[in-house]
């Protein structure tokens, strides 16, 4: 014990003492940042793998929606090209024409309302006569005489009356 207590109170065992420990808390700090940054490693490739299912996931939906969207814009071109193949028929359908001329009529009359002073108020009468002798001649006698002969009951009560008084004239 008493060569124990002699190499103790040397100088240069005590600095290689202090500098084992030194060394000691070098090499346990190391090894522990080691430890732990080996466990960040290992929860870091764990959630990059999840981030990449998620991703591939992500990109599937994508991917589907992408496909069904450009599905539903082909169909939609081949309707949009059915319908004006339909259009271009129902255009070219007899009758077409004369529906054509009524529209033109219809807003040279609308025109004429709002330039002509005095045509506005008869056009008016004339309108709502008209539609007086057609709600008439939809219901009651007038629709019966119609289909039994049909020549008779298409002029107005006054045209024929007054057809009626330049005869007797």
């Amino acid at each position: 014990m008493e060569q124990f207590i002699k190499i103790m109170q040397n100088e240069f065992v005590w600095g290689l003492l202090i500098g084992f420990t030194f060394a000691f808390f070098a090499w346990k700090s190391g090894l522990t940042t080691k430890l732990r940054l080996s466990r960040d490693v290992r929860r870091l490739e764990s959630e990059l793998r999840e981030l990449q299912g998620h991703l591939n996931t992500q990109l599937k939906i994508n991917s589907q929606g992408n496909r069904t969207l450009q599905d539903e814009l082909d169909e939609l071109r081949r309707q949009n090209e059915n319908l004006r193949v339909s259009l271009a028929g129902l255009q070219n359908k007899p009758g077409r024409a004369e529906h054509r001329q009524y529209q033109i009529t219809e807003s040279a009359v609308r025109m004429m309302r709002e330039q002509a002073p005095g045509f506005a108020p008869a056009w008016e009468k004339a309108v709502r006569q008209s539609e007086m002798e057609i709600e008439a001649g939809e219901s009651g006698l007038k629709k019966l005489v119609r289909k039994v002969i049909p020549g008779i009951g298409m002029g107005s009560g006054t045209n024929a009356a007054s057809a009626h008084d330049d005869e007797e004239h």
